[in-house]
């Protein structure tokens, strides 16, 4: 689909009556990565705010002249950076059995934690282990358990939560083994990152969120259509456009309100122009507003 049809296609997803349904009180945020890659930093930030975006998800930023580029456009354009995506933890997995690797990936999310407290973001994004045919899951379970406690004191230090997501790295496969992952840092500094999207490969994002409930301190929007591939054998996700797939977005509604939700939500899509960005922001806010219809498909 071209950013043009994209567009066009919006009008096929009209809202609903809502009833009851009340906006959320959610900020809208957006990836850094969204952004077209050929603007400068202060075009890409002041496009995010004219789409309509208050926040901005920014990358682990190592050169301090970038960060401190990309702090001087965010108050410029008047957008907030909330939280920072880590760069190194898929390259590099916290799980390693490799003591070199995982500092490697130990320096990256400091490095995140860094840029998070000098941005003013509360929240770094991190990728707690993945498991692989070198990587068990008892190993992967217990070297990630070691490797997050070494970044709680700095998390702590400079105020800004450690948010572990699952991120198809066959980790954490159960809402209810994810919570008790987090229970066990018993620290405030240790949360989950919830991405609607992923977990709907095996299970149902709404029974994530009523079983997470506050340990969620952010979320990630994005869409995916379904579909059983013959030659594999197995089911594959496909990307497409927000309302377009089938997540069940006014059952996530819900389990949001449910829960009392009311931090941030990141739309994680391809990049696109501002028009197109209008259009995310646009049909973001039906989701959040109760007025997203069910899924074309069961």
């Amino acid at each position: 689909m071209t950013r043009r049809t994209f567009i066009e296609s919006s009008a096929a997803f009209a809202v609903v009556p809502s009833g009851k349904a009340a906006p959320l009180p959610i900020h809208k945020a957006v990836e850094y990565s969204m952004l077209p890659a050929s603007a400068s930093i202060p075009d890409r930030f002041k496009m995010a705010r004219d789409a309509g975006f208050e926040r901005i998800e920014c990358p682990t930023t190592p050169d301090q002249h970038e960060a401190e580029a990309m702090k001087k456009a965010a108050e410029n354009a008047g957008i907030h950076i909330h939280s920072v995506m880590n760069m190194d933890h898929w390259k590099y997995p916290l799980s390693s059995a490799d003591p070199a690797v995982v500092e490697r990936s130990l320096n990256g999310a400091r490095t995140s934690l860094r840029n998070a407290h000098f941005w003013g973001a509360d929240t770094v994004l991190v990728v707690p282990a993945v498991v692989d045919a070198k990587t068990s899951y008892r190993d992967a379970y217990s070297r990630s358990i070691a490797s997050i406690r070494k970044l709680l004191p700095l998390a702590e230090e400079l105020k800004v939560i450690v948010a572990l997501e699952e991120v198809w790295n066959k980790f954490l496969l159960s809402p209810i083994e994810f919570a008790a992952y987090i229970d066990q840092f018993k620290s405030p500094w240790a949360r989950a990152y919830f991405d609607v999207g992923n977990v709907k490969l095996y299970g149902y994002p709404e029974d994530w969120i009523r079983t997470l409930g506050k340990r969620i301190v952010k979320l990630h929007i994005k869409d995916f259509s379904f579909r059983h591939d013959k030659q594999s054998d197995k089911l594959v996700a496909d990307w497409v456009p927000l309302l377009e797939g089938d997540i069940d977005w006014p059952a996530i509604y819900s389990a949001l309100h449910d829960i009392g939700y009311s931090g941030t939500a990141t739309v994680e899509l391809p990049s696109g122009d501002e028009a197109y960005l209008k259009e995310v922001y646009k049909r973001l806010t039906t989701i959040l507003d109760g007025k997203a219809k069910p899924p074309l498909k069961a």
